[in-house]
């Protein structure tokens, strides 16, 4: 992203591309008018197949996409998006309560999600969080040790094994890995990957952490990933939280 670009992300002049995708013309409307009043640039789809061929063949800095479309629905724009290796950070629209579609939109690909109705003030400040994790330095990879995630291609590796990992799996691993050797709070790390309006079982935090330590850990006679008893998790000794 420009230097031109990262400044309308902050606020100031300049422009950040997005493109929404959105099959109620009203609300779509409605959204592109108020995010051109905030310094976006925006394009708007009303159908999932024609949103999937410009996320595609444009050079968008952010998508905002809806569940219900018509010709593909999201699940399978943001699926497809992904296989194309086309890694434009999505915020997903989703149903009032929809838990479910929730999980579904993080485990397709979607880096965030809001629920209808929404704060056009949220999704402003939602959006600009998106595009700040775009700057050059939050894309470069992730290490400990041998543990390598690119954030750019999606990729994980441990030494020359490369390790696939669900969205989800990504997301989670991303933040213990930016905070590595940092205790993290169950609360907080619910609230940084599932969202703060996750309803369901907290417990879900301890089922993903037991899915990246049967995946980075365990297959290679390591525990990097621990439990702190009473406090959270951490990636790493705690040694490398001073540095």
């Amino acid at each position: 992203m420009t230097e031109h670009a990262r400044r309308g992300i902050d606020g100031h002049n300049g422009e950040v591309r997005v493109l929404v995708v959105e099959d109620e013309v009203a609300l779509a409307e409605g959204i592109a008018r108020g995010l051109t009043a905030e310094g976006f640039e925006v394009a708007v789809s009303h159908d999932g197949i024609d949103g999937y061929e410009q996320a595609r063949s444009g050079d968008f800095d952010l998508i905002v996409l809806d569940i219900m479309l018509p010709g593909m629905n999201g699940y399978r724009v943001c699926r497809s998006l992904r296989d194309a290796e086309v890694w434009t950070p999505i915020l997903m629209l989703t149903a009032k309560s929809g838990e479910y579609d929730e999980a579904e939109a993080l485990d397709t690909g979607a880096d965030d999600f809001l629920s209808k109705p929404f704060s056009f003030v949220v999704l402003v400040a939602r959006l600009r969080a998106l595009a700040r994790r775009r700057t050059d330095h939050n894309l470069q990879p992730l290490e400990l040790g041998d543990l390598v995630l690119d954030v750019v291609a999606r990729t994980c590796r441990r030494g020359t094994t490369d390790i696939p990992l669900s969205p989800r799996e990504f997301a989670l691993l991303e933040v213990l890995l930016r905070n590595r050797g940092q205790v993290l709070a169950k609360g907080d790390l619910l609230h940084t990957v599932w969202g703060e309006d996750f309803e369901g079982d907290p417990n879900v935090v301890e089922v993903y952490v037991g899915y990246l330590r049967r995946k980075i850990d365990r297959p290679f006679g390591r525990s990097d990933l621990e439990t702190v008893r009473g406090e959270g998790y951490r990636l790493g000794s705690a040694d490398l939280a001073v540095r």
